[in-house]
């Protein structure tokens, strides 16, 4: 039984013990009083009597006239008068009569109506006694119209009082509600503070559940600090702040081979000239001064555009990835303007700048191929003099699509339902199937090749059409669960979560099938995430009450943002790939994916990593705090 049901029956039980013992104690007085005024009117009544019939001849007939008349007068149940020698020489009686009032009440309560006697005289001797004894009807009437008085008193005083106890109730209940809020969102992973009531012993709880909330964020931002510390100096250039060679290396085997990464996109390196001139003619803090002038204009171009990467590949060469563009032109253009600058500045010798060149790359390239290449054109920009920026050579393949319609295809590709999911395992430590990581496939043309959504999601996206692209892969997610998978992760994109009819209509579909809501995984990508973190927020909330597990994929990247999933209620995360790549070998990465799987296990997240290579790769990761594993060196069972 709840605590404010049993506050209730306490509150309906001490109002029904109250009224009960006062009714019958009001009652019970009532009743003694009533008695003691029949008894007095009584015996007054007798004398009066008494002391008339003294006064009158005693012949029989006017003794009994006398009796008649006080009789007759409807208030006695009897009159009689006893000689000296205690026989009966007249008496008046009438059935007992108690009017309108239950025998019930009557049996509860009985009136005792003691009988009046006086002496009547005739002269100086004894004639007889009179005894009178009045009705009780009218004393029950009295008596049972105080009592329902009394219980309409009551009837409304319990009614105020159960409106007065209901509002306290409610006063009480919303601080206990919020405080147990907290608690259910606390075992769900989601650590939230809340107002302090005003009673005190409710305010002391809360302040307790508050600090030990605020202590536990206080405690995962101080770990979070010192990790994003250690990834920084295990993956950034500590002068520029740009991406080392071996964390660059990997975003790029990521860029040409992750299913949804685009298809194609630029490199463009630049290379700083005569590094060591500038260092022996200008000195270190001006050489430093130069680089970290380049680092800031690189980040400055990554900034806006998710999955851009930048990187300090040696001491001199600079790397900009661009997944998705294909022209370079306004980015290498940017970069030579910064080199212009540091000549207008008198910080590099005009004569021997610097040097820029871009190609284009295609999904399933080698990284040695695309290195090559560009490199190539950067030894033709170094043969040039002054500022020079060199295209590497394109392949045939380069714009094999560049002109189709891609408004066309989709709406085509989404009316004639021609996707498809494919699956590729996630697999638990010791080999378990956690889930199916299902990417969606869209067939360009009837019969045509079915492409990866690293082909068409960027152009969706661009075209504000993902949001049908999502639906239709939860829909065919809930179908393969209905068919028997085990269960089914899909990604959606930060743009859909963004809209909130998306987010009703996707509760919708789910909810009609809620039966299977439990084996449905829906991860967004970390930009996606936190770019969009409110609607994010709003997209859990909806979906978390239907039995979904959610999640973020790509995740670390922007790992000093993991102090925000405090409060949302995720159930896993996979780590970024590009952390994952030769994780073996790299003592820095360790330490930090270590720290990232301590802190995601301390508020209930599953860690899995993704884009796992090879089996040394694999094997050290339930070491370093991993639950699952997805990629290439994942067996399919």
């Amino acid at each position: 039984m709840s605590l404010f049901r049993q506050l209730w029956l306490a509150v309906i039980a001490s109002t029904v013990i109250a009224f009960a013992g006062s009714f019958i104690v009001s009652t019970l007085t009532a009743r003694h009083y009533l008695e003691r005024q029949l008894a007095i009117k009584n015996n007054d009544n007798a004398a009066t009597l008494a002391l008339a019939m003294s006064q009158l001849d005693k012949d029989p007939v006017t003794v009994e006239l006398q009796v008649a008349a006080v009789f007759d007068s409807g208030q006695y149940a009897k009159v009689r008068l006893i000689s000296p020698n205690g026989q009966t020489m007249v008496e008046k009686a009438s059935p007992l009569d108690a009017g309108n009032v239950p025998n019930w009440f009557i049996r509860l309560f009985p009136i005792d109506s003691q009988p009046g006697q006086a002496q009547v005289s005739s002269g100086w001797n004894q004639f007889g006694t009179i005894e009178l004894v009045s009705h009780s009807h009218f004393a029950y009437d009295e008596l049972w119209h105080g009592a329902l008085k009394l219980l309409g008193w009551f009837a409304i005083g319990g009614g105020l009082m159960g409106l007065l106890g209901m509002q306290f109730l409610r006063g009480i209940r919303r601080p206990l509600d919020a405080v147990v809020g907290q608690a259910q969102a606390i075992s769900e992973r989601r650590f939230i503070t809340i107002s302090e009531p005003s009673p005190p012993e409710l305010k002391s709880l809360a302040s307790a559940m508050n600090a030990m909330v605020d202590r536990l964020k206080a405690m995962f931002a101080e770990e979070a600090t010192r990790l994003e510390q250690v990834r920084r100096e295990a993956n950034l250039d500590s002068l520029t702040g740009l991406a080392n060679r071996d964390y660059f290396m990997n975003q790029l085997a990521a860029a040409l081979s992750d299913d949804d990464a685009p298809t194609s996109g630029s490199l463009v390196l630049l290379r700083l000239a005569d590094l060591a001139g500038i260092n022996k003619r200008a000195g270190r803090e001006t050489a430093d001064e130069v680089l970290r002038r380049i680092g800031s204009t690189m980040n400055g171009l990554t900034a806006e555009k998710p999955n851009a990467a930048a990187a300090r590949l040696n001491g001199a060469d600079f790397a900009l990835l661009l997944p998705g563009v294909h022209d370079a032109a306004p980015y290498a253009e940017i970069l030579l303007h910064a080199l212009s600058d540091l000549v207008a500045a008198g910080q590099i010798d005009g004569e021997r700048t610097g040097y820029v060149a871009s190609g284009i790359y295609l999904h399933g390239q080698g990284i040695t191929n695309v290195l090559a290449r560009v490199d190539a054109a950067l030894a033709s920009a170094e043969a040039q003099s002054g500022l020079a920026w060199c295209r590497a050579e394109n392949t045939s393949e380069e714009h094999a699509t560049s002109n189709a319609d891609w408004k066309k295809l989709l709406d085509g590709a989404i009316q004639t339902q021609r996707l498809r999911l494919i699956d590729f395992p996630v697999a638990g430590n010791t080999g378990q199937l956690l889930h199916f990581e299902c990417p969606l496939r869209l067939q360009a043309t009837e019969n045509g090749e079915w492409l990866a959504a690293g082909s068409f999601m960027p152009m969706a996206s661009r075209l504000s059409m993902t949001t049908e692209l999502d639906l239709a892969a939860v829909r065919l997610a809930l179908e393969r669960v209905a068919a028997g998978a085990p269960a089914v992760a899909v990604n959606l994109s930060g743009e859909s979560i963004m809209d909130a009819a998306f987010r009703a209509r996707l509760f919708a579909q789910i909810a009609a099938r809620k039966d299977l809501a439990p084996r449905l995984w829906l991860e967004v990508s970390e930009i996606g995430a936190f770019q969009h973190f409110d609607a994010f927020h709003a997209f859990c909330d909806a979906l978390r009450p239907l039995g979904c597990r959610l999640g973020i994929e790509h995740f670390g990247r922007q790992f000093s943002e993991i102090g925000r999933l405090h409060g949302i209620g995720l159930d896993y995360l996979k780590v970024d790939g590009s952390f994952i790549r030769a994780i073996d070998t790299q003592t820095g990465n360790q330490a930090f994916i270590k720290g990232l799987c301590s802190i995601a296990h301390n508020i209930g997240l599953t860690v899995i990593a993704e884009g796992v290579q090879t089996a040394e790769e694999l094997a050290i990761l339930p070491e370093l705090g991993f639950d699952g594993a997805t990629g290439p060196a994942v067996p399919r069972n």
